[in-house]
Formats: structure tokens, C-alpha cells, sequence
């Protein structure tokens, strides 16, 4: 990769010994390519940078890029850790309360999300605030990880996925955390995000607070 592309973290998904060398190398490619688009993203600008430019900065070719990312704003929205996130809800204990495993779970997403590289972060929301193709997609995406987390949610607690209560519920949490996210940015990073995130779960968990704000 070229000097601009970050070595994944130590806490890469693409390390995760479980996985297969095929399916690490696809997690590596994806991961140098959103390096890449960032870089670029911070040196001219979103709409300056093209598919071509992060292709080649990436050190991969245009078709490459779109085999992994269909348009230019799922690098932005597009990560590894859904996958973790339903695993993390299988492995806790069978007789832990639901929020209390969905807290631990949540916390380990952000920490693993948020630990390799903050002002990257800062402007992924950014770019979800600011464009509003990005800010679009975001809004198809949330059906996909809305699948995912039904499912989870299903197995987890012996409910059916299927269920108006269980989507209810997935559609919630993954929309209160968009907007965790969107708060973040529009108030100028002034908060830490893990203490907005536990905001976010307590009003998830017990509605909003009594009183005026």
C-alpha cells in the first residue's frame, strides 16, 4: 500500500483469527480503500474526490472499489462491525439482562470503532451531516443492519425476528444511534461520543427523563 494508506489497527476485524485468509484479505482491500478516501476526502474535499483517485490510492483498480462499494458514500457508512456486534450478543451469558448486554456490546462497538483513529471518525459524521448523498444512503443502510440486529435480537431472546415488536425495536436502537452520531458533529465534538452513547441507552432503556431538559 502507499505511504498514505494506515495500517489496520490492532483491532482490525481482518485479524480475527477465526476468519479465513480470503476472507481477511477482502476486509484488508476494503479497509485500504476507505483509508485512502478519507485521505483524499481531507486533502480536497468530498465532492473533488473521485472513484479513480481513491482507486489509485488504494492501489487497487476503479472496479475493485466498486465490487466492495457500490457507490462512493457506502466507503463512507460502510464497516466491519456488524458481523462483531452479532457475535459479541451470541457469546454473553444466556441469563444476562438484555440491556445489560446490549450496553457491553454497544461500549465494545465504539471502543473498536473509535480507537484506531478519532478525527477519523469525526469526519466520517461529518460527511454524514454535511452531504446529503451521504446522508441519504445512511438511510437505505439502516435496513441491512436492521436485518442483522432483528436477528440477533431473535436468537438472543427466543423471539421472532419477524416480529412488529423485535423490528420496532432493532429500527429504534440503529436510529438513535444515527442520530447520537449526527448530535455529535452538529454541536462540534464537544461531548465525549461514550457518554452520549450510554445517553442514548438509558433513554433507549427508560424512556425520556421526567422534567424539563
Amino acid at each position: 500500500m502507499s505511504d498514505m494508506t494506515a495500517a489496520p489497527s490492532p483491532f482490525s476485524p481482518a485479524d480475527r483469527p477465526q476468519l479465513g485468509l480470503r476472507e481477511r484479505k477482502k476486509i484488508k482491500t476494503r479497509e485500504a480503500i476507505r483509508t485512502a478516501m478519507y485521505a483524499l476526502v481531507k486533502e480536497q474535499g468530498y465532492d473533488a474526490t473521485t472513484i479513480e483517485q481513491i482507486a489509485e490510492r488504494a492501489e487497487v483498480s476503479p472496479s475493485t472499489v466498486f465490487r466492495y462499494f457500490p457507490t462512493k458514500e457506502d466507503i463512507v457508512l460502510t464497516d466491519e462491525f456488524d458481523p462483531l456486534i452479532k457475535e459479541e450478543l451470541h457469546a454473553r451469558p444466556a441469563d444476562e439482562p438484555w440491556m445489560d448486554t446490549l450496553r457491553y456490546v454497544i461500549h465494545k462497538a465504539v471502543r473498536l470503532g473509535f480507537h484506531d483513529d478519532l478525527d477519523m471518525a469525526r469526519l466520517r459524521t461529518h460527511l454524514m451531516v454535511q452531504v446529503p448523498a451521504v446522508r441519504s444512503r445512511m438511510m437505505e443502510s439502516m435496513s441491512v443492519t436492521g436485518t442483522m440486529l432483528c436477528e440477533a435480537i431473535g436468537e438472543r431472546t427466543g423471539r421472532d425476528p419477524e416480529s412488529l415488536e423485535v423490528r420496532v425495536y432493532a429500527m429504534a436502537l440503529i436510529g438513535s444511534l444515527m442520530e447520537t452520531s449526527l448530535y455529535w458533529a452538529e454541536t462540534g465534538y464537544r461531548d465525549d461520543f461514550k457518554d452520549l452513547v450510554e445517553r442514548t441507552l438509558d433513554v433507549m432503556e427508560y424512556g425520556l427523563p421526567g422534567g424539563r431538559p
